[in-house]
């Protein structure tokens, strides 16, 4: 690892990492992630897939190195220099608003061009079980949505949707608030989740780019289909809405009535969205400014 003059600590995000900004001796600040050493075999796979990632052109924080260390194991990026696009970006123009959402559409299906490794688990059953076990846990939770039976009949459905769909390289958490804006260009952080599967669940996040901005999440779909987006997109996506949705409330519960009301508020908001599940293109999307 290289040496460093200081090291500020950053307390954002979700991971288990530590995280710093760090300064070498000639000025130049890196992104230092400190993880667990028990999870030294994720971190290595993360940083590997980076690597190939950053080889696409992709504007993100590069990997530079990765190594055992005192806590653990590090992954060293480089710092980007610039703000969070979910600050940013509401408060643009419309047209504003809408070009980064293009750009991050087109950055995701580049990011989507390296393919899922051959013995990767069919997805129709792994996403079938673990739409079993969310709807499990949902029911067996002592909260609930006033409508959540909308999003589990969608869900039941649907399933139909899933057989034979492809599998990608995927970032795992891509919506804005896992970008930056640097000189006016969107920029990718936090591979955190990143993981291998349909490329169209990478958009379930989305539900956080439009309470930001549907202009800039109607540019990420438009984006990414070149503005020939499919109605079997959207129904797929609705249906992985609807997963991670019953998904939220239960995993809000030990992190306090703050997430719980959080996570309900969402819901009610995905529910006006797609008219209680009854039309599967939300009504925030637009095609175009």
């Amino acid at each position: 690892m290289l040496d460093f003059i200081s090291k500020e600590p950053i307390n954002k995000g979700w991971s288990c990492d530590k995280k710093y900004c760090v300064t070498t001796a000639d000025g130049t600040k890196y992104l230092l992630r400190i993880t667990p050493f028990e999870k030294r075999e994720s971190r290595e796979n993360m940083y590997l897939m980076q690597k190939q990632v950053e080889k696409l052109g992709v504007p993100m924080c590069k990997p530079v190195d990765f190594g055992k260390c005192d806590e653990g194991v590090y992954i060293l990026q480089t710092w980007i220099d610039g703000k969070d696009a979910n600050e940013v970006v509401p408060t643009l123009s419309d047209s504003q608003q809408y070009a980064p959402g293009l750009e991050a559409g087109r950055i995701l299906k580049k990011i989507h061009s390296i393919l899922a490794p051959e013995n990767q688990q069919d997805w129709e059953t792994r996403i079938n079980d673990k739409a079993d076990l969310r709807i499990r846990k949902y029911n067996e939770s002592p909260l609930k949505y006033e409508n959540g039976d909308a999003f589990i009949d969608f869900i039941n459905e649907n399933r139909y949707l899933l057989k034979d769909r492809p599998q990608v390289f995927q970032h795992g958490d891509y919506h804005i608030g896992n970008m930056m804006i640097e000189n006016g260009k969107v920029v990718i952080i936090d591979f955190d989740r990143c993981d291998f599967g349909d490329p169209w669940e990478e958009f379930k996040s989305i539900t956080w780019c439009a309470q930001a901005s549907p202009l800039f999440a109607s540019g990420m779909v438009n984006g990414y289909f070149d503005n020939a987006v499919p109605m079997e997109f959207w129904k797929l996506l609705a249906l992985y809405i609807s997963l991670g949705t019953i998904t939220s409330l239960p995993w809000a519960i030990p992190y306090g009535e703050g997430e719980v009301q959080t996570m309900r508020n969402l819901a009610n908001e995905v529910l006006e969205w797609y008219d209680n599940m009854q039309n599967p293109v939300p009504s925030w999307y637009t095609k175009g400014v």
